[in-house]
């Protein structure tokens, strides 16, 4: 009797064992599976909700307009938090942009053993850059990233510097690295926002870009086929989507950052610390379809000069600049930087120009003289700043000009 006390003392403390390693390194796989009828049923569900304003649960969130630049809607998206395998985003772009991707890289023992979710690679298994990354991207494998990473960095801690460096590069300061795969760290974190600044990025790359887009790829280990499958859950099933990268550690939550397209617009949608999968996808889903129901993209250049014209018709005429050989003026604008503004549907007439000028000056003024600016506000805040040049050389009046203005009063 005691001795089968101990078997199961022994059986139980192995369980509990097993459960803490799954809390520490688990990753989307790991989650239960979901038949594509009720992701459907999910989509379908979540997608027909119309919100002012969306109620989501997970701890922090961003929708960011790739077009524009801008973030249209957030939920503590500066704070840091741990960002589970969306860290792959990042070991991919390191890949890409240090590595051929027709190389082949013979895998470690220490990659092969690399826990939570997996390619299944073993030791001494031989395949391409290329191939690990679907790997990376599609299966989430663990393994896939330390074998890429030891491949371009040396090691985890070299690779590990080249993700901060490119991190330090794209003005990402409240995220940093330490492994390829995202398992717990508490020095591996991000935001949101910069999560999405990088994903806007990495979509630059159109090799990082196919690949999230697959729903499905072929790769090949030592020779042999091998089909993989996509854990990004709305790929395929919501309206649009084409990218990017899910996650899942018992400190990050479930993650999942998606990529939308529609009518030729663009958003980026994070979502950290969702509590299950189930409200990962719904967030998803709810911060996706109310970008598009309710943002549209204005031409904010035409808009700008076509109210610079108006103003100068009529305070051209108003700038006076003493001692000038002639009087006449030219304005023009300067850079204008934003382009194009995402705004709320029907709220054009929020956006606010404000005019400045300085209306008296003293010659000589040279070419390209600033002499105003343009304030552009949208719902009160400062977006924009723009310049108001003189396009002509004014010159000062010389003492011919003075016997010549003396002559003409002259009966």
């Amino acid at each position: 009797m005691q001795k089968i006390k101990q078997i199961g003392c022994i059986i139980l403390i192995v369980i509990v064992l097993l459960l803490q390693t799954k809390i520490t390194y688990a990753d989307d796989t790991d989650e239960e599976e979901w038949q594509e009828n009720e992701i459907q049923q999910i989509v379908v569900e979540t997608a027909g909700e119309t919100v002012d304003e969306p109620v989501i649960n997970s701890r922090a969130a961003v929708i960011y307009d790739r077009e524009t630049k801008q973030v249209l809607w957030g939920k503590k998206e500066t704070q840091k938090r741990a960002m589970a395998s969306t860290t792959k985003i990042m070991t991919a772009i390191v890949v890409l942009e240090n590595a051929n991707l027709s190389d082949v890289v013979t895998v470690s023992k220490k990659a092969a053993n690399t826990g939570g979710s997996c390619l299944h690679i073993n030791a001494g298994d031989k395949i391409t850059v290329l191939h690990l990354l679907y790997g990376l991207l599609l299966r989430s494998g663990n393994d896939s990233a330390v074998a890429l990473a030891e491949y371009v960095g040396g090691n985890v801690e070299g690779f590990a510097e080249l993700m901060n460096q490119k991190a330090k590069e794209l003005n990402l300061e409240n995220t940093h690295f330490v492994t390829p795969h995202g398992l717990d760290d508490e020095n591996h974190y991000t935001t949101a926002y910069e999560l999405a600044l990088l994903t806007d990025y990495a979509l630059e790359n159109e090799t990082f870009k196919n690949i999230v887009a697959s729903k499905t790829a072929t790769i090949s280990i030592n020779g042999i086929a091998r089909v993989l499958y996509n854990t990004n859950e709305l790929l395929g099933n919501l309206s649009g989507v084409d990218g990017v990268k899910t996650g899942f550690t018992g400190n990050a939550g479930r993650c999942l950052v998606t990529s939308t397209t529609r009518n030729g617009k663009q958003i980026i949608v994070v979502v950290l610390g969702a509590d299950t999968k189930k409200q990962r996808t719904q967030d998803s889903i709810k911060l996706i379809e109310y970008a598009f129901e309710n943002f549209e993209t204005i031409d904010l250049k035409t808009k700008i000069e076509k109210e610079f014209e108006k103003w100068k018709q009529i305070n051209q005429k108003r700038i006076y600049i003493y001692k000038a050989k002639n009087n006449q003026v030219e304005l023009v604008l300067g850079n204008i930087e934003k382009e194009i503004l995402s705004i709320e549907i029907g709220e054009e007439d929020k956006i606010e120009l404000q005019f400045h000028c300085i209306y008296q000056h003293e010659a000589p003024v040279e070419r390209n003289a600033k002499i105003g600016n343009i304030i552009v506000r949208y719902n009160d805040e400062i977006i924009e700043y723009i310049d108001i040049f003189l396009k002509n050389t004014v010159e000062r009046k010389d003492i011919w000009s003075y016997i010549q203005e003396f002559l003409d009063v002259l009966p």
